[in-house]
């Protein structure tokens, strides 16, 4: 299993504490977002991460030259930012052809990711990719979905007026080796594709839904940071 982790956004609702520190390095709790990501993942036996990087992407650089792991790392630059989905298309070949954990770096997550792991490889037949979910008491600022008795996502709304539930997308994804194929193949590289938008809907009734019962934050503003911090 390999995994990416999307960390070349701006940070701009986090500032000012952006101003001099990419998002992916903010300290939670004195160690790096990023560096909680990749002890997470060593822990879950992955072998291979790709990192995309932009916004003093020479910090993120530093830091991973500084980082003791038996993880292979590739750090990846993009001069002009693809969008989540983008980055995936511009990096198929390092993912294609396995399964795959895709994360927004800037989330916080205190789930080891075991058991989502587990939910993924007991999915039900026609998944091909499992969505880490939480509960939010803010669905209309989130990406929500329902469920169906199987845990099978039948919709998703993004950021609607009257969400249908309070079941949030953590954008926290394990892709099976056929998902490229079947859903990314048509994109062309260079496009910029955001993955929950532009993607994910067209996944709708192949998605396996899990919740988790531990903390899951998106630190993308200085209130919810200061809840973890």
């Amino acid at each position: 299993m390999k995994a990416i982790l999307l960390a070349a956004g701006l940070g701009t609702r986090l500032r000012p504490l952006t101003n001099s520190i990419p998002k992916c390095l903010v300290p939670i709790k004195g160690v790096p977002l990023l560096q909680l990501w990749l002890d997470k993942l060593t822990t879950l036996g992955v072998t291979e991460v790709l990192i995309n990087t932009h916004y003093f992407h020479e910090q993120v650089v530093q830091f991973i030259e500084s980082y003791k792991t038996n993880l292979t790392i590739r750090l990846v630059y993009e001069e002009q930012l693809l969008g989540t989905g983008g980055t995936l298309i511009q990096n198929a070949s390092f993912w294609a052809d396995y399964d795959t954990l895709v994360i927004h770096a800037d989330n916080y997550c205190e789930d080891s990711l075991t058991d989502f792991v587990h939910s993924h490889s007991k999915r039900p037949k026609n998944c091909c990719t499992s969505l880490l979910l939480f509960r939010t008491s803010q669905p209309k600022s989130c990406g929500v979905v329902t469920l169906d008795e199987q845990s099978i996502i039948t919709s998703f709304h993004e950021k609607v007026e009257n969400p249908p539930s309070n079941l949030a997308s953590g954008a926290l994804f394990l892709f099976d080796k056929s998902v490229y194929e079947t859903y990314f193949q048509t994109y062309r590289k260079g496009t910029f594709i955001d993955l929950s938008a532009d993607v994910i809907p067209n996944m709708i009734n192949c998605m396996n839904g899990y919740e988790t019962k531990l903390t899951y934050l998106d630190i993308g503003t200085l209130e919810q940071y200061n809840k973890v911090k």
